[in-house]
């Protein structure tokens, strides 16, 4: 259990570790440069992360995986009106506009091998938390009548999630974000018609 000022510098052995990736990439990233920008010694940075370090670039990528929730709150976690529903989706289409064709999370899950237990774990974490929140707001349309009863609020996050990553990998592709909108846009408008369809 890490006293706070330990938690404290091990949050900043990570975020050095994520400046130095975003500038140099994951093989430029050194330790010497990860110690140097995070003011802290070689004995520190090994006592947090005693493997070295792929057990860092496992902590920057759910670090990553963090930031890619926390990125579209407050939205995320309020989708009961269609206005925050548009909201969340101006947000994830800025987040990813912004990231443009360089996905850090991506990166570092390839670095250490999408097949790998814990690379999978992180990914695995982020999809389901995600997930999870996406459901929560579909549910709360359906009982509010805005969304069709007949809508499988598990199967409707899923695919939007899916409908993101999609979007998502195209902009990585060819820079342009107009994939991934188009493909929110298509998910909202359906469950848009479920609710209308149900009213008439």
């Amino acid at each position: 259990m890490l006293t706070k000022k330990g938690a404290a510098t091990r949050l900043r052995i990570i975020e050095a570790a994520a400046d130095e990736i975003r500038e140099r990439g994951v093989n430029g990233a050194t330790l010497d440069d990860v110690c140097r920008r995070s003011g802290t010694g070689k004995s520190q940075l090994f006592h947090y992360f005693p493997d070295g370090k792929e057990q860092l670039l496992l902590a920057v990528a759910q670090r990553e995986a963090d930031r890619v929730l926390e990125d579209q709150q407050p939205h995320l976690g309020r989708l009961t009106t269609w206005t925050a529903w548009e909201k969340w989706r101006d947000a994830v289409v800025e987040r990813y506009r912004r990231q443009g064709v360089h996905c850090p999370l991506g990166v570092l899950i390839t670095e250490l091998g999408r097949h790998t237990p814990a690379a999978q774990e992180v990914t695995g974490r982020l999809i389901e938390q995600w997930e999870a929140q996406v459901r929560a707001g579909v549910e709360a349309m359906r009982e509010s009548g805005d969304v069709g009863a007949d809508i499988d609020p598990e199967r409707a996050a899923m695919a939007i999630v899916a409908a993101i990553q999609g979007g998502v990998t195209i902009l990585m592709s060819t820079g342009s974000a107009r994939y991934l909108r188009s493909a929110l846009d298509l998910c909202l408008d359906h469950l848009r018609a479920t609710g209308r369809a149900a009213r008439t």
